[in-house]
């Protein structure tokens, strides 16, 4: 079974292998512009970014509290202070970058995505979240503060 978009309607030239590659380098170019763009303007001033609403309401930190000055660090080559921001930002950035290098290779190869993950794995991900929202509230655990 082929899917409509990696079905090639040109008879195999250039053009096809273009318009199959489209979205994923449309993804890369949008992301590389987002961080261009964090990585260029400092979330730690103030007022370049709108206030998490989470911690306004609450006073607590959301998980993803400290995303913005993690991946400012990360754009400066700066590991160490992206992992003190936010630390599960940190860890699915690599995840992500997988995950996309991976569908850019099914593009290349024109091979359609056979697999699907699990309904578990969608609960494993929403449990991780949250022990990480409240383990970066609790009084012992400071250094997951961002």
């Amino acid at each position: 079974m082929t899917l409509p978009h990696l079905a090639d309607t040109t008879g195999g030239s250039g053009a096809g292998r273009a318009s199959v590659l489209a979205r994923p380098v449309l993804v890369a170019c949008s992301a590389l512009a987002a961080l261009a763009w964090v990585g260029s303007v400092d979330p730690s001033e103030p007022g370049h970014y709108p206030t998490c609403p989470f911690l306004a309401v609450t006073g607590w930190f959301c998980p993803g509290c400290g995303s913005l000055r993690a991946l400012h660090a990360l754009a400066h080559g700066d590991l160490r202070g992206a992992l003190a921001r936010n630390p599960l930002m940190v860890l699915t950035v690599p995840v992500l970058l997988g995950w996309w290098a991976a569908w850019l290779l099914r593009c290349v190869r024109r091979v359609p995505k056979r697999w699907v993950a699990p309904g578990w794995s969608i609960w494993a991900l929403l449990v991780l979240v949250l022990a990480f929202a409240v383990a970066r509230n609790l009084p012992g655990a400071a250094f997951l503060a961002p």
